[in-house]
């Protein structure tokens, strides 16, 4: 089956199946469940997360269907009873969903998601979910690290063909223009999804000519609009960025504008110091020097620190595999179902203290100091409670009573939105360029402490009273089991 053909109902963990199929033969298909989608921990000991891959999970959510192959695949297993085979050909999606916009900086232990439905549908919606969201929120979080390590100078990503497969180039690409990049190697995801495609070429293009003087002018004659050229095929400074000069001679001859030169290997400080001199002394002080090969924050960071001569940066497979730390933990767990109306919080509880969930149907607000603008704290609250910012509000840490503190002079903001009301998807998902703006003027509003590589700040997520009464209920109850 081709790329476009898919249909992705069955990318599940199996027993989300067996789940389904058991809610099923005991009379609990339609039981009205409540999950939360959140992490635990920020990748790499970063001070915040990005949100993304939600308008993957909304396409997913949109196509839910079991094709008869799907059905006779289950069938084949022997498992699964007649009645929820047939109720599995007649599916329809009927969730409420909500969740925290893309581009949002979003922090551990609060719903970044919540799905509520009937109990085999809410369920199984799971796996897909995290899919989306773990992978998206990952990589954008790891561009955004990268992009703020450059100190403004744009981030190309270049790391489609080092990716975790084809989805993971595409959907990786469009994440991390999320997360702060310029644009992406990726055709297709400009194509699809409308993140430039930036690129020029690779060392075969010099190798393909009898000499690299003709293949810069070969590539210069091809594009002279924007023309970069790759100097370090065979030396740097004794012919690459030479032979580049020659050219940008002869086009600026032509009234032409050459754009810049990239380095991909060496040591990128050292030669782009002497590269930027070699430019400036020939007249060509606005030509740009692109580096690439395998950076990341700390190499940017470190090189910039150094000196180096570096107007932008192609960043591959340390992005889109987000190598230092591949694995963005969220999970999806239940926190609450209804029983004759009422809602029945739910929490799981474990001996490791940072697997405690927080129950019930909740909300989640943003805290702002409306002196500075910038955020203060989240707060989880019961869904229905309001915080008012008009009086001073307590924030209670329960970790940490002795850090509560009165506020004033805030507002509070709710995060999530409605994006599924009945099955109906009720929300417009805005274009990549909109989020990736929205990103960085929510990013604007958390203070550049919270922004270190090592050691930030931390960012409080409370509970309210409410809701930290429920929860110490519910593990009073447990503890008593």
């Amino acid at each position: 089956m081709s790329y476009g053909e898919r249909n992705l109902t069955m990318l599940t963990d199996f027993y989300e199946i067996t789940m389904a199929n058991g809610y099923f033969e005991n009379g609990m298909g339609n039981t009205i469940s409540y999950f939360d989608l959140f992490f635990r921990n920020v990748p790499e000991n970063g001070g915040f997360a990005i949100m993304a891959g939600l308008d993957q999970a909304i396409d997913y959510m949109n196509n839910l269907k079991f094709d008869d192959d799907d059905i006779e695949f289950l069938r084949s297993k022997g498992i699964f009873c007649k009645e929820f085979l047939t109720y599995l050909k007649n599916f329809e999606f009927k969730c409420d969903v909500w969740a925290i916009p893309e581009g949002t900086p979003i922090f551990p232990n609060e719903p970044v998601m919540t799905v509520r439905g009937p109990a085999i549908q809410a369920q199984f919606v799971e796996t897909m979910l995290l899919i989306c969201i773990n992978h998206q929120s990952l990589i954008a979080t790891k561009a955004n690290r990268i992009v703020r390590a450059a100190e403004g100078r744009p981030v190309m990503e270049f790391g489609s063909r080092r990716a975790q497969g084809f989805d993971g180039a595409i959907y990786g690409a469009r994440a991390a223009y999320i997360g702060g990049c310029c644009g992406t190697a990726c055709t297709i995801t400009d194509k699809e999804m409308g993140t430039p495609a930036l690129g020029t070429m690779a060392h075969s293009w010099i190798q393909m000519f009898d000499s690299e003087l003709e293949a810069f002018r070969a590539y210069a004659k091809s594009y002279p609009k924007g023309t970069t050229l790759l100097v370090d095929t065979y030396n740097v400074l004794k012919s690459g960025v030479p032979n580049a000069i020659t050219v940008f001679k002869e086009m600026r001859a032509r009234g032409e504008k050459p754009a810049g030169i990239r380095i991909d290997s060496g040591d990128i400080t050292y030669l782009s110091k002497l590269a930027r001199q070699m430019l400036d002394d020939e007249g060509f002080p606005d030509v740009k020097i692109v580096a690439s090969n395998s950076l990341d924050e700390y190499i940017i960071r470190d090189i910039l620190m150094q000196g180096a001569k570096i107007d932008s940066f192609g960043v591959g497979e340390r992005l889109i595999t987000s190598k230092s730390e591949p694995v963005f933990g969220g999970v999806y767990k239940l926190a609450a179902i209804e029983k004759d109306g009422e809602i029945i919080p739910k929490i799981k509880v474990s001996e490791n203290v940072t697997k405690i969930t927080n129950p019930d149907f909740k909300e989640v607000w943003r805290l702002f100091d409306t002196s500075t603008g910038k955020a203060i704290a989240d707060v989880l609250t019961c869904r229905g409670e309001v915080i008012d910012d008009t009086r001073p509000y307590v924030i209670f840490d329960p970790e940490h009573t002795y850090k509560r503190k009165l506020l004033s002079n805030f507002s509070a903001v709710k995060l999530m939105e409605r994006i599924f009301d009945g099955g109906k998807c009720v929300y417009a998902s805005p274009s990549a360029e909109d989020i990736k703006a929205y990103c960085a003027a929510q990013l604007d509003t958390l203070w550049d402490e919270l922004k270190r590589f090592e050691y930030p700040h931390k960012y409080y997520v409370d509970l309210s009273q409410k809701l930290w009464d429920k929860k110490n209920k519910l593990l009073e109850k447990a503890h008593s089991l």
